[in-house]
C-alpha cells in the first residue's frame, strides 16, 4: 500500500534505532476491539485508554521500543485488518 510506504520513508529518516514508537488508535468501545488493538503490543509496551464524550469510542495510545521501520509497519498492517479502527 502506498500509506505504508510513504511512512516508511519517513521512518528511515531516523537513524536512531530503536526509539520509543507512539502509536494512536481509534476503535468502537466494543471490548472485542479494544482486546484487538491491545493484543497487537508486548508486555513492554504502555497503554492508555480514553473513553470519547459519549461513550461510543475509544481512544487508545501505545508507546513500545520498536527496532525498526517494519516493525511499525507490521503493526499498523495488523491493525488495519480490525474493522472500524481509525489510525492517528
Amino acid at each position: 500500500m502506498e500509506r505504508f510506504h510513504s511512512l516508511k520513508e519517513k521512518l528511515n529518516v531516523y537513524k536512531n534505532w530503536p526509539l520509543v514508537y507512539m502509536f494512536k488508535f481509534i476503535v468502537p468501545a466494543e471490548i472485542e476491539k479494544i482486546a484487538m488493538v491491545e493484543a497487537l503490543f508486548n508486555q513492554d509496551a504502555t497503554i492508555y485508554r480514553k473513553e470519547s464524550k459519549t461513550g461510543k469510542f475509544v481512544s487508545i495510545t501505545a508507546k513500545q521500543q520498536m527496532d525498526n521501520s517494519d516493525q511499525i509497519i507490521s503493526i499498523y498492517k495488523k491493525a488495519y485488518s480490525i474493522e472500524r479502527i481509525v489510525a492517528l
